[in-house]
């Protein structure tokens, strides 16, 4: 069992969102022992048909109860059930945890989230200071850091796991839940895109390749950001509306499964090689945006690319504290040829720090970018 950083607070009801598999309730199930809350587990299917055909059927068995808190599994199988928790929250005081894999059917159903009746968190893969001793970069790399994976003590029982965790998001997320029309054009989608997982959205080509029209193709990633399965992150400009009209880059949440999607997760990583580098950025990536989230910081994040292909792994926009450029390196040794792009842009920015992540062992400096161990350089960002 692993220790959690996300800080729920349990003075008010909230909804945890988060893939499948990340450990929703396991986590809340720990935190919420004490509170002895009414349960309704909607993967149960007798439950889910019960409370979809009578939903008011929660609210009364919640007050009958006599509890406080009442814990709600995978709400979104149900979302006509929120309408029954805003009236026990503010008719009965009852206070709510609810968990979810995917906003998309919240959105469609016209659910507003309760208007701030309930905060909203995120639970994601393990972090590496979650997995404190049992951490270890190449098994991160080649298997991820959902919860699970660590249960299993062979490489083809983690291989077997993570292809049919692929399955069951395809059978669960998508086709139950009648996401798309035309499931085996949704696979060939999801394989290419994890095959172009951090690189910049070329809907057209993505399109050729998964034989779908380019409309298609964005609408999938949205399916995709929707049930928790990745991020986009937009290209850097000073101008919003022409910020907008850059294609964005997509990061899937986890590199397992990003490595299940695409059919490669039974393959060696070798250190040094082109695969091993786009991993190790991709889990750089995953790392930051979990601590964004987990530390409550708002950071907005960026790729940078000029017409001149230079180009910057990573802009943090810290608001007050300026930005941070990033360029993620998988070397345990950096020179200069590593700084030259942050060493021309810097300038470019008020109160911006520049950053080169890797794995050298001791910090150096380079002119002005800060070279930094990969662990150094995640406190640094994030305070």
């Amino acid at each position: 069992m692993y220790s959690r950083i996300v800080n729920i607070l349990l003075s008010h009801s909230f909804f945890l969102f988060g893939a499948r598999g990340t450990g929703k309730s396991t986590h809340l199930g720990m935190i919420l022992d004490r509170l002895h809350p009414l349960v309704f587990d909607l993967l149960d299917t007798s439950m889910e048909l019960e409370l979809s055909k009578n939903p008011e059927l929660m609210l009364q068995r919640s007050i009958e109860s006599n509890t406080k808190w009442i814990f709600i599994d995978e709400v979104q199988k149900v979302p006509q059930l929120l309408d029954w928790v805003h009236k026990g929250i503010e008719q009965h005081g009852l206070k709510f945890a609810l968990t979810g894999s995917s906003a998309r059917k919240l959105k469609r159903g016209g659910a507003n989230l309760l208007a701030g009746r309930a905060f909203i968190y995120n639970l994601f893969p393990l972090l590496h200071s979650e997995l404190k001793d049992s951490f270890d970069l190449m098994h991160i790399l080649r298997f991820g850091a959902l919860p699970k994976v660590f249960s299993f003590h062979t490489d083809h029982e983690k291989v077997l796991f993570l292809r049919a965790y692929a399955n069951t998001y395809l059978k669960e997320e998508i086709q139950s839940e009648q996401l798309v029309r035309n499931l085996p054009s949704f696979q060939r989608f999801l394989e290419v895109a994890a095959q172009s997982n951090g690189q910049i959205l070329n809907y057209s080509k993505i399109g050729r390749d998964a034989l779908l029209e380019p409309k298609t193709v964005e609408r999938y990633f949205e399916i995709l950001e929707d049930t928790l399965l990745g991020h986009r992150i937009s290209g850097f400009h000073g101008s919003v509306r022409k910020q907008l009209s850059l294609s964005p880059k997509f990061y899937f949440f986890d590199l397992g499964v990003k490595r299940a999607l695409e059919k490669s997760v039974a393959d060696p990583l070798r250190q040094g090689s082109y695969e091993y580098g786009r991993a190790f950025e991709h889990f750089i990536i995953c790392e930051c945006l979990r601590l964004n989230a987990y530390l409550e910081k708002d950071y907005r994040f960026y790729y940078l690319k000029t017409k001149d292909n230079a180009e910057i792994d990573l802009v943090i926009d810290r608001g007050r504290k300026g930005h941070c450029l990033i360029e993620i390196k998988s070397a345990d040794k950096v020179s200069s040829d590593s700084t030259r792009t942050l060493e021309k842009f810097i300038g470019d920015f008020r109160r911006a720090q520049a950053f080169v992540i890797c794995q050298e062992k001791s910090p150096k400096k380079i002119g002005n970018v800060s070279v930094l161990p990969w662990k150094q350089g995640l406190k640094k960002i994030f305070d």
